[in-house]
């Protein structure tokens, strides 16, 4: 068993195989605060990167590390958000609901104010002629499902879903600052040789 399966599968396991109308919120709150932790981790390893190259580090890579802070800081709230608001009683589509609306005013206020900034504005343009199809797999693969679940929770479509729509939100905006931060990586490598 690898670290990643020790960490990550001992959680997620137990939710996949429940299925969705055997969802226990209290035993998924593990699943949570593991998916917190993994971004903490991200967010350490950017902050990390960052600050070992200080005065090496260009306008791009300097944009993808305040990215996978952002992302990593952002997916801990987030994570966090239903656990605590469970504790407050919230339940059910009531806690769905208010948590995929936090989740969507923090992703889409971040969002907002990070293309107001000139320099992420260039970046993203720069990244799209240099790399189109990893641009669109970015904002098509990653971001649709972080927000589709999130707005079907909203709209209250399929209540029965929304405990697996948040989860599917989480990971994606994992995923997302996970290849957010193998660009970094892959820079450093780069680099390197």
């Amino acid at each position: 068993m690898t670290a990643f399966e020790g960490v990550v599968g001992s959680r997620l396991m137990p939710v996949l195989q429940s299925g969705i109308t055997n969802w226990d919120f209290s035993r998924d709150v593990d699943v949570f605060l593991g998916l917190a932790g993994i971004a903490g981790v991200f967010v350490g390893f950017a902050a990390l990167i960052g600050l070992t190259h200080e005065g090496d580090v260009d306008q791009a890579r300097f944009i993808d590390i305040r990215g996978v802070v952002t992302i990593g800081l952002l997916l801990i709230v987030v994570a966090l958000v239903p656990v605590v608001l469970g504790r407050y009683g919230l339940v059910e589509h009531t806690l769905w609901l208010t948590s995929s609306l936090v989740f969507l005013a923090l992703l889409w206020t971040v969002s907002f104010y990070g293309m107001r900034r000139p320099e992420n504005r260039a970046a993203m343009r720069a990244q799209a002629r240099a790399a189109p199809r990893l641009y669109v797999f970015f904002w098509v693969a990653l971001e649709t499902p972080i927000q589709v679940p999130l707005i079907l929770t909203v709209l209250g479509l399929f209540p029965d879903l929304e405990p697996a729509f948040y989860l599917t939100a989480l990971v994606f905006q994992l995923f997302e600052a996970a290849y957010v931060l193998s660009e970094l990586v892959y820079w450093r490598l780069g680099e390197a040789r």
